[in-house]
């Protein structure tokens, strides 16, 4: 791509885009702004890597506005955007070719059931297994050893990749990605203590239901409904090796990073972001915009929205941070009260 071809690209999403340095460099490819080359395109948003500015050999460079480039260009474009970030990924997306998983057509060692509602230009490929009644939409792609069991509804232009596991029943919408070695639709964790000190399993009667655009990435859980439906709503991204449990309900645009566990019943809002290792109890909800910083233990319902929380049991972080503050002075503390207890221990003799 040629700067002239970035620049209008970028025009369709950014205002008042300004280009600084040479004008006639071509991109060949894209790269990490500490190791990129002549022809590279490559991005700095975060102020960590900004010390690299000024020595990258990248031709293009994607900065924020306020960035001030006090070095020589020499034979460097520079592009000024509100958010390289997202510029970055436009970019990426253009000049990515797509990845084929399988080809176009039913793989002939896919066992399909006749009474599957089959749509136009859908790729199955080896060993994949789909049940009775079920529906697979246009455009989708079901990779090598895919399990899809009774009645289950896949929607349009979704992509599975080689062994997800869909039980019955369950609904998938739109533009739905999920990685390899997923599971939809387990039994929820559901037992109930006899006298005996033994369990009696609760029927799993419900269902997952799965809104448009939501990406969940590999080995990851959500189970089904003990009754009714567990939901992950639209646009939702789901990392590796998460576990929602039965009922829940994971809001639209929410993030969850990997190894997260969400318990049963649990209502997540739309727009929260969720670090890695967090742990929900069961039966609490959180509201839209609430951040959870990673490793946190989340006892009990926050319904104040867009606050950021932290810390085992979880709490609003300036109360946390406060804590955190007084456990770095505990060895500092403990010496002062040993020192007032040796003066009260001469004093009284």
């Amino acid at each position: 791509m040629t700067l002239t071809e970035i620049k209008a690209y970028l025009e369709q999403f950014f205002q008042d885009i300004e280009i600084l340095g040479e004008v006639s460099v071509q991109i060949e490819r894209v790269g990490k702004i500490e190791g990129a080359k002549k022809g590279d395109l490559t991005f700095v948003s975060n102020p960590k890597y900004e010390k690299f500015v000024s020595a990258t050999q990248a031709s293009v460079v994607l900065v924020p506005k306020k960035l001030e480039l006090n070095f020589e260009l020499n034979d460097r474009a520079f592009i000024k955007v509100d958010d390289p970030y997202i510029a970055f990924v436009f970019l990426l997306e253009k000049m990515s070719p797509p990845r084929e998983m399988i080809p176009l057509g039913v793989h002939s060692t896919a066992v399909i059931s006749e009474s599957v509602v089959m749509g136009e230009n859908v790729s199955i490929g080896a060993n994949v297994y789909i049940g009775n009644n079920c529906e697979v939409g246009d455009g989708t792609v079901i990779g090598p050893g895919t399990v899809i069991l009774d009645g289950v509804k896949v929607g349009k232009n979704c992509k599975l990749y080689p062994n997800v596991t869909i039980y019955d029943g369950c609904r998938l919408g739109d533009r739905i990605i999920i990685h390899s070695g997923t599971s939809i639709g387990a039994d929820g964790f559901g037992f109930a203590p006899k006298p005996d000190g033994s369990y009696r399993k609760i029927p799993q009667i419900g269902i997952v239901v799965i809104e448009d655009e939501v990406e969940l990435g590999a080995n990851l859980c959500i189970d089904r409904a003990t009754l009714g439906e567990t939901v992950v709503r639209r646009g939702a991204k789901i990392d590796n090796l998460v576990q929602v449990a039965h009922n829940c309900v994971i809001g639209s645009n929410t993030v969850i990073a990997s190894q997260a566990g969400v318990s049963g019943s649990t209502k997540i809002g739309n727009n929260c972001m969720v670090a890695g290792q967090v742990g929900f109890v069961g039966h609490i909800e959180i509201a839209d915009g609430v951040n959870v910083g990673a490793k946190a233990g989340v006892s009990k319902s926050f319904l104040e929205k867009g606050q950021t929380i932290r810390g085992a049991p979880a709490q609003a972080i300036r109360e946390q941070m406060k804590q955190e503050a007084l456990l770095r002075k505990l060895p500092e503390m403990m010496q002062r009260i040993q020192a007032l207890e040796a003066e009260l221990k001469a004093l009284k003799s």
